[in-house]
């Protein structure tokens, strides 16, 4: 395209940030205009996230919208961005999010609206960077720029312990950061030492032959920092601390976006540029998703603030997105994606209805509800279908995604996904006993008598990820098609090259009690396993490495 549109896309909200700034600082006028304009930039970049989607073509699996130029031509970095189906789906979320973000502050920021509004922008900017980068280093730039705005919303406009927050979120991603950023600079070098010239370019090194061991290692850094950001138990302490203490804003983004990139890390990156490596090690990364699931649903049942459940039932579910991943076939990778999207919708949703009711009460907790349905139907309504959706009720989005990923499961590791199936199960015992606690039952509590019913500006935040989570639910085809392409070429090349695996693979089967052993092994004597590994055999909906005894 002559016109750049993803570099618009991008840098959108920033300008609109830098302009908020040249705002002057008359308190009275101020704030208003503040947040109407911080509003309508919000609204114009998601309509640009809409025409990304309406140019882009959901029959291809090549990046598209492409936009390369030279940088730092020495080391052959590029500004280079582009668009496929899987980061296509983040772009419009990030898009969908950052204003109903900012409509579920317009009363409880009542402190630096200009500062706080600045940094929402300037954080939507930085997570839209990261999805369209193609350029390891550019990738990392915005990688690491994003936690700046995130490190503020925290640390200025969170809760009573909200420094400790900050700055526990903001060490824990930069430790993983490091890391990875060693790997970047790591395949740069084996770049120049194969062709002569240094390159972050993504797709060149896509290419790349790395020796098996140099794959684990690099593999392991660039896993690290995405475990992290997901976060994959044990590295998940830093998210309930930081979504207890965060606005509702900050939770918004940080449920319904951030937590994506570590994900999308996993398949845009991990994944392919180390596919034997990967591949050897998705049983340890598919094991510790399952803990997740099932630790997180346990923790959530116990915790007596809202808030602090919702933030572990993150953990649960984002458990299932590492799961599908791990799993490296069509419906699990599909489920993943998919799942992303349903959890931002979902999960972002149950933030606004915690922070209306923080806004009115001043209180999360749960034994201070109750009743709630006789004084705010429509609030209660609204809390009902996104909590469905969190369980994954059918009809609804949830269902999808986590059907998808638990299909793709089984048929890679069918121990892990009956494991993981339980989730579900756990899921819908603490929400609806959460739900039923503090919406049902005697009004009992003399504050809740007089409460307000759900707003037009609260409607107009909430209103948008309930019909999301309908149409996902009913229509799901409408978001999976256009990924399927950019789904059966990541399968594809995750299965096409295995100079490595096949040894591992074989021990795999051996463990899961999928090879025959040729002949009777009686006590005290163990006979030497035959493998044949044949021809890799690769289909788009059935991607999986066929060995027969």
């Amino acid at each position: 395209m002559s016109f750049p549109l993803l570099s618009t896309v991008v840098f959108a909200p920033l300008l609109g940030a830098l302009l908020l700034l040249a705002i002057p600082n008359r308190q009275n006028a101020r704030d208003g205009l503040v947040r109407g304009l911080a509003l309508g930039i919000s609204l114009l970049v998601f309509v640009l996230t809409l025409l990304v989607w309406r140019a882009f073509d959901g029959r291809s699996a090549d990046f598209q919208l492409v936009e390369r130029v030279a940088w730092i031509p020495a080391f052959g970095i590029e500004y280079h961005v582009g668009v496929d189906g899987i980061s296509l789906w983040l772009i419009v979320l990030t898009g969908f999010l950052t204003p109903l973000a900012l409509l579920s502050s317009w009363i409880g920021i009542e402190k630096k609206v200009k500062e706080f509004s600045f940094f929402v922008l300037a954080l939507q900017a930085g997570m839209l960077g990261v999805f369209v980068s193609l350029d390891l280093f550019l990738f990392y730039i915005f990688w690491d720029a994003m936690l700046i705005p995130m490190y503020f919303l925290i640390g200025i406009w969170g809760y009573d312990q909200r420094i400790y927050a900050a700055i526990k979120f903001i060490l824990y991603t930069m430790a993983g950061s490091v890391l990875m950023l060693i790997a970047i600079i790591g395949l740069a070098v084996l770049h120049a030492q194969a062709t002569g010239q240094y390159s972050f370019n993504l797709l060149r090194l896509y290419e790349l032959s790395i020796e098996p061991r140099t794959q684990l290692w690099f593999f392991l850094a660039f896993a690290l920092a995405f475990a992290i950001k997901v976060p994959l138990f044990p590295f998940h302490t830093w998210l309930p601390d930081a979504h207890v203490q965060a606005p509702t804003a900050g939770s918004v983004i940080l449920a319904g976006v951030l937590l994506k990139m570590g994900t999308y890390g996993l398949i845009r990156f991990a994944f392919p540029l180390f596919p034997d490596a990967a591949l050897q090690v998705a049983p340890f990364l598919g094991t510790l998703a399952v803990i997740g699931i099932v630790y997180g649903a346990l923790v959530a049942m116990v915790q007596p603030d809202m808030k602090k459940l919702v933030a572990y039932s993150s953990v649960s579910h984002m458990g299932f997105i590492v799961l599908g991943i791990c799993a490296a076939n069509v419906q699990g990778m599909q489920g993943a994606v998919y799942q992303m999207l349903n959890h931002g919708v979902s999960t972002g949703g149950l933030f606004l209805i915690v922070g209306m009711l923080s806004d009115r009460r001043h209180t999360r907790q749960i034994a201070e509800y109750g009743g709630l349905k006789h004084v705010m139907p429509k609030l209660v309504a609204a809390f009902l279908i996104l909590t469905l959706s969190s369980i994954a009720m059918p009809g609804l989005n949830g269902f999808v995604g986590e059907f998808l990923t638990l299909m793709g499961a089984y048929r890679w590791r069918p121990v892990l996904a009956a494991v993981a199936a339980t989730g579900v199960i756990l899921s819908a015992v603490y929400m609806l006993w959460m739900f039923q606690r503090v919406n049902y039952g005697a009004l009992t509590n003399p504050k809740n008598k007089q409460l307000p019913d759900l707003s037009p500006r609260e409607w107009a935040a909430i209103g948008p990820t309930l019909v999301m989570a309908v149409v996902m639910g009913v229509v799901p085809n409408l978001f999976l098609a256009p990924m399927a392409p950019a789904v059966d070429r990541l399968v594809q090349r995750l299965h096409a090259q295995r100079p490595a695996l096949a040894r591992t693979a074989a021990h795999d089967v051996v463990g899961a009690g999928r090879v025959r052993r040729a002949g009777k092994v009686t006590a005290g004597q163990v006979r030497p396993l035959r493998v044949e590994v044949r021809p890799l055999r690769v289909e788009p909906s059935r991607a999986a490495l066929s060995l027969e005894p």
